[in-house]
């Protein structure tokens, strides 16, 4: 069984991949686990150090990384270059850091020497999406392995050139042969991998519905899972907004990846006496983004990376507007060749739509008018993810007000939420469970052990 490689921009194709079948995959993440006491075994500064081999060869190839992403998944060249530096950044961040989370925390108790230690479970198998090809992967597998974890990387099927170049980049950093591995999978065979002794704990990026399916065959074999799945992340102008910062950030938000990203804003909430201002505004933005060829460094929206992408898009729309909701701008596919969507406002939304209760993956940016900050927050919450969320107003104590009041895993005021390897990143509700980055992320797969001994 194979997989092809399509390119978004032109359709052309990339390339087909094999398939490994179950038997072979269970065989190579017996391997992993065999020797995974090589990588347990090194200091976490011996770690720490091939961790910086690795930002640097992320440095030196970061173009060709990019190229690839371009190539796969249509990721515009300019943030595909900005992916590759994150990367870079994160590894030496946890490098910097990794020592002093993870040493020993001493505990007073009478007549004893007690501590708590932290010390790795073993294999962690990384289930990750398309849509940021090495940084979701990256802020997974950086803290897993530089807690003394293995990383097994099943990628999405849409990226499997990024995956391979992933592995390559570990090798070329000097990491043992098994430390990392990428398995090119089908579905069924992730299930056989987790249900595998090979396999000690896993670690989602995606869907509601691929989380489900795999926490469910994790909780059945006892074993830890990290979620990170969908987002609708509420964007919300209150009165005392900045409106031209407010537009810029809104637009940035939605168009980021070409509105493929879990973590954006998505819902677009806004109160009724700055609607009007902020709708032109918006929309003025929005006209003028620049959609094209993703490997030009000017473009600022590229293709979205499938034909399913776009197949959704277009129906959200249109059934958002047979509900009622009106197109400001945009509103459809852009081209008979590649699967561009042009970048849309769409006003007069309610909460039945389309374009408002699902998960938007799509240059999309949907208005809804509230009369007041007490509405805005209800607006909000009212929905079945909870991943970020944004608020916008000229009155910081009033946004933290707002902010704590808000279902999300993560808030920010006066610009657009965002990864950041110094902070925890996760969700709440269906976007899932667990923490990545910060050294919250970093201890998600350890085992947290007291150390006892009697004086």
């Amino acid at each position: 069984m194979k997989v092809t490689s399509v390119n978004p921009c032109t359709e052309d194709v990339n390339g087909a991949f094999a398939l490994l079948d179950k038997d072979e995959a269970l065989r190579i993440c017996g391997h992993v686990k065999e020797e995974s006491h090589l990588w347990r075994e090194l200091t976490v500064n011996q770690r720490a150090e091939r961790f910086r081999k690795l930002a640097s060869v992320m440095r030196e190839n970061k173009d060709e990384y990019a190229k690839l992403m371009t190539q796969e998944m249509g990721k515009p060249m300019t943030q595909a270059l900005g992916e590759i530096e994150k990367c870079a950044w994160t590894s030496d961040f946890f490098a910097d850091n990794a020592e002093r989370w993870l040493a020993d925390e001493q505990v007073e108790m009478e007549g004893r020497k007690s501590a708590v230690t932290f010390t790795p479970i073993g294999v962690v198998l990384c289930v990750m999406p398309w849509n940021f090809p090495f940084w979701q992967l990256m802020r997974c597998a950086i803290p897993a392995m530089l807690a003394g974890n293995v990383c097994i990387l099943r990628h999405s099927n849409v990226v499997p050139m990024c995956a391979m170049a992933i592995e390559s980049a570990f090798k070329l950093a000097g990491f043992p042969e098994n430390s990392f591995r990428t398995l090119l999978t089908d579905h069924k065979t992730v299930e056989a991998m987790v249900a595998s002794d090979f396999v000690d704990g896993v670690s989602v990026t995606g869907s509601v519905e691929a989380g489900k399916t795999i926490a469910s065959a994790a909780a059945a074999a006892l074993k830890k899972v990290v979620l990170e799945l969908g987002g609708s992340d509420p964007f919300i102008v209150l009165e005392s907004a900045d409106i031209e910062e407010a537009c810029k950030g809104a637009a940035e938000g939605r168009l980021i990846n070409s509105g493929q990203s879990c973590i954006c804003a998505k819902r677009f909430i806004v109160v009724e006496k700055r609607a009007a201002a902020f709708i032109a505004g918006l929309t003025k933005r929005m006209k003028q983004a620049k959609v094209g060829d993703p490997i030009d460094v000017i473009t600022e929206v590229g293709p979205l990376a499938s034909a399913q992408q776009l197949k959704t898009a277009v129906r959200q729309v249109r059934s958002s507007v047979s509900k009622g909701a009106k197109v400001k701008c945009g509103g459809g596919r852009l081209g008979k060749r590649g699967f561009f969507f042009n970048p849309t406002v769409m006003v007069n939304v309610d909460a039945d739509m389309p374009i408002w209760k699902e998960e938007v993956f799509a240059p999309i940016a949907p208005v809804m008018v509230v009369k007041d900050r007490e509405e805005a927050i209800k607006v909000a919450n009212e929905s079945e993810f909870g991943l970020g969320a944004s608020v916008w107003t000229k009155n910081q104590l009033d946004g933290e007000v707002v902010a704590r009041r808000l279902d999300a895993g993560m808030v920010y005021i006066n610009e657009v939420e965002k990864s950041d390897p110094r902070l925890p990143f996760g969700g709440t509700k269906k976007s899932g469970l667990g923490r990545e980055l910060s050294r919250y992320g970093l201890l998600e797969f350890v085992n947290i052990k007291p150390v006892v001994a009697k004086l």
